[in-house]
């Protein structure tokens, strides 16, 4: 049964485009999908699964104690799945056909104020390569907005600090520009005359962030970093390696921006997706009513 998952990861990689970590995740739910179906039911064949096992497998998500987002994207995983087995004919029918989604609440993301992302630009210290990448990086995420996964694959060719933009592949692969604003080209020049080289030591590459170890920089290694930074900076909310992200859109909106432009720079393919922050400029509206409202 762990060989069509392999075919399957393969394929999602080849034929898709998809990035790694959607395959990540894909390769996780269905090891884990397997090793229930193998373990728990003793199923030993895809074509023995019915629907009943895979409405058994998400009640054991359930039970685990995770979210109705972490079922939801299992099913998800296992559908593709199962349909990838039907076309190819490693399985002769689709067994998570009718099983309905389960609805989840839309949780809003968490944003930083104006004088929060502020103080967390100014954290790094400028006197060490460290220090300059931190800051050229984090400036970087909150001027375009860009996933982390999309910041640590850029290249030094793929940053056009004159004409202000930075070129960037996001789902699926999906070319698209992003303008930079001034603070963010100082920060990245800063970085690439007195920094890059340092870290770069003896490696050939053309990543724009590197580590410690002069190689291009991890999700991971970034994250660990960003941690830091917040503590050091004073900031008690909890962080996402998405947060700059979600307060680039919701400080573009709370602006005036039109909706379709950050849609673009987001890169999301639908537009609800970017509506979700409508709602938390909504949100922050209240709260700043009810704050300074004498009558609230």
């Amino acid at each position: 049964m762990k060989d069509q998952i392999k075919d399957f990861i393969h394929y999602v990689r080849v034929e898709r485009g998809l990035s790694q970590n959607t395959m990540m995740s894909y390769e996780r739910d269905l090891k884990s999908y397997s090793l229930f179906l193998t373990e728990t039911l003793q199923i030993t064949s895809w074509n023995d699964v019915t629907r009943l096992h895979i409405i058994q497998y998400l009640k054991h998500i359930k039970d685990s104690g995770k979210s109705g987002k972490t079922s939801a994207r299992h099913l998800a995983s296992i559908r593709s799945f199962h349909q990838f087995l039907l076309r190819e004919k490693a399985a002769d029918k689709d067994p998570s056909v009718h099983i309905e989604t389960q609805k989840t609440e839309r949780t809003l993301p968490k944003v930083l104020a104006l004088h929060e992302v502020e103080r967390l630009l100014d954290t790094p210290k400028l006197d060490s390569p460290f220090g300059l990448r931190d800051k050229a990086m984090l400036e970087l995420l909150y001027a375009t907005g860009i996933r982390v996964s999309e910041m640590i694959e850029l290249k030094l060719s793929d940053v056009h600090l004159t004409m202000g933009f930075v070129r960037c592949f996001g789902k699926g692969r999906k070319e698209r520009i992003v303008p930079i604003g001034e603070a963010a080209s100082h920060a990245i020049e800063a970085y690439i005359e007195k920094a890059r080289g340092k870290l770069l030591k003896k490696n050939v590459t053309e990543a724009l962030f590197l580590n410690h170890h002069g190689r291009q920089i991890s999700r991971q290694g970034f994250w660990k970093n960003l941690k830091k930074i917040a503590l050091e900076a004073g900031i008690k909310k909890e962080l996402t390696p998405h947060t700059l992200r979600h307060s680039f859109a919701t400080h573009l909106l709370e602006n005036g921006a039109d909706l379709r432009a950050v849609q673009e720079m987001l890169g999301h393919a639908d537009i609800s997706t970017t509506q979700i922050y409508t709602h938390v400029t909504k949100t922050r509206l209240k709260d700043v009513y009810k704050q300074y409202h004498p009558r609230a």
